[in-house]
């Protein structure tokens, strides 16, 4: 390779991975400013706590149908192609939001942006595997991927606080985000790819489903699954939780949202502490027993203690996802990383619309949300014994310790061609 090339190169994957993580913090500016959002609905159009959290279901809904149905196109089409479209798609209905005012015509367009989040998604974490050399870097660019996730979901609700402050309307939000997302599409179209995410003609919906069979990729998206049920619980519903305190907490329950989110951010050190000091099975056992402890003690101190337990468990969130997503799409070949990141991503949002409608149901069922996180502590409960599971029978070390071995021997022939 000739020195000028290589600081091209460089500079070219220095563009690729920027773009990957403002991409991720873009979305997640909207997606994780739901729980905000909701109150101004509930007041506008006058709804239950189920129905206005449509808004929730709606967006996931779209995601986990594009992930499923639309995943292979990551794989056919190529990585760029897909990302621009679902780009393309999500600034246009990011616009939209300031051309209507009914709750069906909002909810329509939370659809079709979660589609649109669905595709680009898909494209990107395939992307990823294309620029990793083995499953434990795969696992680091993940976790960083979800670091700037975290920045978005700090950045959206306080921007969205300061735009209600000022009486603007919350569609600003997405309308600032649609603009964000045109200077993505402009970077992501001058961006060369590399030669990885070439298209795999043979790559289809039926591809997907062979992925959906690994039993490999069925566990880790049962990880995500329970997870994100325990994630969606803080962010779409601890607003409402809060809401009404008054107590020596009040400023925590004021901005729990941002705190949450905060930690969440902030425990990416803590997490790549641990990825770098423990095994990753051992660092998910560890986060997920301290999540369970975070919501028993907001169920045996009431509010009074949720205050403070509920947004401290983002602190121990931030590491869980990302490995759970590496690993499993990890556990397929690259040549079907699009697929497997879109039926990890299809049950990661199952989980965020199911969840929160139960939660939702069963807050206006028994008089209150303290007994819909009931149900989240359940979830937390179920994905500490999965990862106690996990960590002791190790099931993956030999499929993923095969990905690394063929990972060495083509970086190896890469050099020896060069």
């Amino acid at each position: 390779m000739s020195a000028p090339a290589k600081p091209r190169n460089l500079m070219n994957m220095t563009l690729i991975k920027g773009l990957t993580y403002v991409m991720f913090a873009m979305f997640a500016m909207t997606t994780d400013s739901v729980g905000i959002i909701i109150p101004q609905i509930i007041k506008t159009f006058k709804l239950s706590l189920t129905a206005a959290g449509t808004f929730q279901y709606a967006t996931m809904a779209g995601i986990a149908l594009a992930g499923f149905l639309l995943g292979h196109l990551a794989d056919r089409y190529g990585r760029k192609t897909t990302i621009v479209a679902g780009l393309t798609l999500f600034a246009a209905s990011s616009y939209l939001f300031i051309a209507g005012s009914s709750f069906p015509f909002f909810c329509v367009l939370m659809a079709l942006s979660g589609a649109a989040i669905g595709i680009f998604k898909t494209g990107a974490l395939a992307l990823i595997g294309d620029i990793s050399h083995s499953t434990a870097e795969h696992t680091s660019i993940m976790n960083f991927v979800e670091g700037f996730f975290g920045i978005g979901s700090i950045i959206g609700p306080a921007l969205l606080a300061q735009l209600l402050k000022r009486s603007v309307p919350w569609q600003w939000l997405y309308v600032i985000a649609g603009s964000m997302c045109v200077l993505l599409i402009l970077t992501a179209l001058r961006v060369q790819y590399p030669t990885r995410a070439a298209a795999v003609e043979d790559a289809n919906p039926q591809a997907v489903l062979a992925v959906s069979k690994n039993p490999f990729v069925l566990l880790f998206s049962l990880g995500a699954f329970l997870y994100v049920a325990v994630e969606s619980a803080i962010y779409v519903w601890m607003p409402t939780l809060f809401d009404g305190y008054h107590g020596s907490g009040e400023w925590i329950a004021v901005y729990s949202i941002s705190i949450f989110f905060l930690l969440r951010a902030g425990g990416r050190f803590l997490g790549a502490w641990m990825l770098n000091k423990l095994a990753w099975s051992s660092a998910l056992t560890i986060c997920s027993g301290a999540i369970v402890a975070c919501f028993a003690a907001s169920i045996a101190g009431g509010v009074h203690w949720a205050i403070y337990a509920l947004p401290l468990s983002g602190l121990f969130m931030s590491v869980i996802y990302p490995t759970v997503n590496s690993k499993g799409i990890s556990c397929v070949p690259k040549s079907a990383h699009g697929a497997a990141a879109g039926v990890i991503l299809f049950y990661t949002c199952l989980s965020a619309v199911l969840a929160p409608l139960a939660i939702g149901a069963i807050s206006d069922a028994m008089g209150g949300p303290i007994y819909g996180f009931m149900l989240a502590t359940g979830f937390a409960a179920l994905l500490f014994v999965g990862t106690l599971l996990n960590q002791f029978l190790d099931p993956t070390s030999t499929i993923l310790g095969r990905a690394d071995e063929t990972e060495y021997q083509q970086l190896a022939s890469n050099i020896s061609s060069t």
